[in-house]
């Protein structure tokens, strides 16, 4: 009776096999997080953490971009900030841009998505034309919007020329430029809102409706007691990601404004460009680079708690 052979590359797998085995059983799963995970947090250090930190750096010194020494002043940065009447404005005017985009994205975006989730003829169509503002850029957007708000010639000065309105130089006056800016940024923007939306309001099971009804329900109480309850997590989500993309607009600002007239369209985002890149005071744009990450960090964390309070997910 002949014996089997064992190759030997079967017993460098069963070797490769226990030695694998013998290592979870003394570390655990720490060398399979090593393995995967390892990679990704040396990028994140590299062009991520260490970034943020030499910008913690920068705000300490007083630095124009081009010499080869950085002065150290220690906090001067952020107390000239917080002395600045520039920049209070620049902050209330942050304040007012994000408010103003956050809530009207999500406000029109909803409202939009209540109408295309209807079985209405031409909704693929009309779903499409409101989402493609979306992939255009932000300046294309501004060149066609200054043609659209030109006080002169432009399209929407003719409806208000017909009801006998002044006609504002929108683009142009320190009143108006915030609004016009506030208005192209939601129309490019509400498509995006709208999508996440109508992907909610289609995971929401048909019989919640049904037994809405069933109780006596109308169209008001079954939006407020089952379509937006249900829409929670999807509410967080727009929130979340509407403030941060606010706080990071830039083109619109600068094609349209470029941050003007007299600041009145300056935001967090664009004082620290011109700072940097304009005025070359390396260590205030930093130092306002800061404020910036603070305040998006705890907005953040104050929407996912909130979140965590009124929000509830299926399941």
């Amino acid at each position: 009776m002949a014996r089997d052979v064992v190759q030997p590359a079967a017993v460098s797998g069963l070797h490769w096999r226990a030695m694998l085995t013998w290592m979870q059983q003394k570390l655990g799963d720490w060398p399979l997080f090593v393995l995967f995970a390892g990679p990704n947090l040396v990028l994140l250090a590299i062009f991520t953490y260490w970034p943020l930190l030499y910008n913690v750096y920068l705000s300490l010194t007083s630095w124009d971009l081009i010499a080869p020494v950085k002065p150290f002043v220690g906090l001067t940065n952020y107390r000239n900030l917080a002395a600045s009447a520039e920049f209070r404005t620049v902050l209330l005017n942050t304040a007012i841009f994000a408010l103003g985009t956050v809530g009207g994205t999500t406000i029109l975006g909803l409202a939009l998505a209540l109408l295309l989730n209807l079985r209405l003829r031409g909704r693929t169509l009309a779903r499409a034309i409101i989402f493609a503002p979306v992939l255009l850029s932000g300046a294309a957007i501004s060149v066609f919007w200054i043609n659209m708000l030109d006080p002169r010639f432009g399209l929407v000065a003719l409806p208000l020329r017909w009801l006998g309105l002044p006609v504002p130089d929108w683009l142009n006056s320190p009143h108006w430029a915030m609004v016009a800016v506030i208005l192209v940024y939601i129309w490019q923007n509400t498509g995006f809102s709208m999508v996440l939306y109508l992907a909610g309001l289609q995971n929401i099971p048909h019989e919640l409706y049904e037994a809405a009804r069933i109780d006596g329900a109308g169209a008001v109480a079954s939006f407020r007691h089952v379509t937006l309850p249900q829409l929670g997590p999807t509410t967080l989500f727009v929130l979340v990601v509407s403030v941060i993309n606010s706080f990071q607009a830039f083109d619109l600002i600068k094609v349209l404004t470029d941050g003007g007239p007299v600041n009145a369209t300056t935001t967090l985002l664009f004082y620290i460009y011109q700072q940097g890149f304009v005025a070359f005071n390396a260590g205030r744009a930093a130092a306002a680079s800061i404020v910036l990450f603070v305040l998006l960090l705890g907005l953040s964390l104050l929407q996912l708690r909130l979140g965590e309070r009124r929000v509830h997910y299926g399941g």
